[in-house]
């Protein structure tokens, strides 16, 4: 063995030494942590079983007086001229929430408290509150939930602090939270444990309060229309709607198996054939499939349907709507999203006929028949069924070419009869439907139709596609939904109808990167 042979060697001997004796503090570590986490655990029920020993059990106190919030005390306390006298009496505030920080210097206490609004520091002396609970605060642990009554006032540092008057423990935390230092940065534990997430990770909360300022948004621009917002079922006798897998139950006392909805459509529509010309549901969808950065088993949508209106006037709403939500939530019409600038203001019309032939160079109106674009697809590589007809070929040429391209909002129109089994035909041109979905970052964000209100087109339409399930599925309990064929007949109105998913839109316009961040709960495997 030469030199250079045996020096390689030595390298990776002290490569592998330094691997295992890593991996040996790494487990030391994780050991001394956990064990530390314990006697943190056993000291904080001892402390509470002293408290309970003492008749002074926190979990007995049913309420405080709370009369403002850190956020709000703050801003009322700047917003008035203040004297130099630190020791002058201030605005007298009742505040409750959990202690994030604590340091002590003597007869001198300073915490953090947080509530739903934020933080604002706790100034505790020990000659106000008395000796008595001046002990008992010393005991309080990080991650306790406190009750402070007192005078807001500037520090010599110049932050605005209460000064603590009356402190009461109203909830002993039982469990630590995550060290200030490394704090709870596991995907996995974050999603499992949101109530924690919440606590440690400000920004997580923000999310979640503009998702609900999205649904608020959505909710007065659509009653500002004229909408009725309303429920409809979320169990249905029957697997019905849209080409989905359901979850399925049993009742019970009707000895029956039900289904999870896994669409609000057909409910709302007969809602329109009873004479609600505008009605729309926030509602819970549940489909037994797959799970990735954009699907949930459970998610929620808007739908919403118009009567004597079609798609085009659904294309004017999504316009109007989206705009107004960017700007009313964000700011401004331009936002990004993971990294790119989307203009939220501005938004392109194109047929899915013409997509294709601008992104792929493929014109459908070149194929003579089905056989010729069954070739074409084969000359592109696009993998189609045996039988495809020309309007699935051209779906697959606009699934394998266009959607990633559509990164600014764009409305893609117009599409083939052979995929939209609930819109309306264009008359001057049969093979197609009066549909369009919207994409923002190569993303479908949603569905919308001139819904088909001809019953027999629809009986027709219905069977083909319950067929095509049986086939594909044979242990399917697909079947034509009876009772909607029967209200059809009852004479729907033109209809235009719109249905988009929230948890997609609300990704957009917080910049999140998985469904799972904006979910408080998303669905998860149990671990074990």
């Amino acid at each position: 063995m030469d030199l250079e042979e045996r020096l390689e060697n030595v390298k990776e001997r002290l490569d592998t030494a330094v691997e295992k004796a890593a991996g040996r503090a790494e487990e030391a570590a994780q050991q001394l942590s956990q064990e530390v986490y314990t006697e943190q655990v056993r000291v904080r029920r001892e402390k509470l079983s002293d408290l309970q020993a003492e008749g002074h059990d926190p979990f007995t106190i049913t309420k405080y007086p709370v009369t403002t919030l850190a956020a709000r005390a703050k801003a009322d306390f700047a917003a008035h001229p203040q004297t130099e006298d630190q020791e002058a009496p201030g605005p007298r505030v009742a505040i409750a929430g959990r202690i994030m920080t604590k340091r002590g210097m003597g007869k001198v206490g300073f915490a953090d408290l947080q509530d739903s609004s934020g933080r604002i520091q706790l100034y505790v002396r020990k000659d106000i509150i008395g000796e008595e609970a001046y002990a008992a605060y010393k005991k309080f642990d990080i991650g306790d939930i406190v009750g402070v009554t007192g005078e807001v006032f500037r520090t010599k540092m110049g932050e605005i602090s209460v000064r603590a008057q009356e402190i009461v423990l109203l909830a002993k935390a039982l469990l630590p939270l995550p060290d200030k230092w490394s704090g709870l940065k596991d995907v996995d534990t974050r999603y499992r444990q949101r109530y924690v997430d919440l606590i440690v990770n400000p920004g997580v909360k923000s999310t979640f309060y503009k998702r609900s300022r999205i649904l608020s948004e959505i909710r007065r621009y659509l009653d500002e229309k004229g909408f009725l917002e309303v429920d409809t079922p979320v169990l249905t006798p029957c697997e019905i709607g849209a080409a989905a897998r359901p979850f399925i139950t049993h009742h019970n006392t009707l000895d029956m198996e039900m289904y999870l909805r896994i669409e609000t459509e057909l409910y709302l529509k007969r809602l329109v054939v009873g004479g609600m010309d505008r009605v729309y549901e926030v509602g819970r969808i549940f489909r037994n499939e797959g799970m990735d950065t954009k699907h949930n088993p459970e998610f929620t949508t808007v739908e919403l349907y118009q009567a004597y209106t079609d798609y085009k006037g659904m294309m004017d709403l999504v316009e109007e709507m989206n705009t107004m939500l960017a700007q009313k939530v964000c700011g401004s019409t331009k936002i990004t999203y993971q990294g790119t600038e989307i203009d939220m203001g501005r938004w392109e019309r194109l047929t899915m006929v013409e997509s294709v032939k601008k992104y792929a160079g493929v014109d459908y109106h070149d194929w003579a028949d089905d056989a010729a674009a069954r070739a074409c697809a084969k000359e592109h590589q696009v993998e189609v069924p045996e039988n495809a007809t020309k309007g699935t070929v051209l779906a697959e040429f606009f699934d394998a070419y266009v959607e990633e391209k559509l990164v600014q909002p764009t409305i893609i129109y117009d599409y083939p009869v052979e995929n939209s089994p609930l819109a309306k035909r264009k008359p001057e041109d049969p093979a197609f439907t009066e549909r369009f979905e919207y994409f923002i970052c190569a993303r479908e964000m949603g569905n919308a139709f001139s819904e088909l209100n001809d019953p027999i087109d629809q009986r027709q339409r219905f069977e083909r596609q319950v067929a095509a399930k049986r086939a594909q599925e044979p242990g399917t309990k697909a079947e034509v939904d009876e009772d909607y064929i029967t209200a059809m007949e009852y004479g729907m109105p033109p209809i235009g109808g719109l249905g988009f998913g929230v948890d997609r839109l609300v990704m957009l316009l917080t910049d999140s990167a998985s469904i799972r961040d904006v979910l408080l709960f998303p669905t998860m495997k149990p671990l074990g």
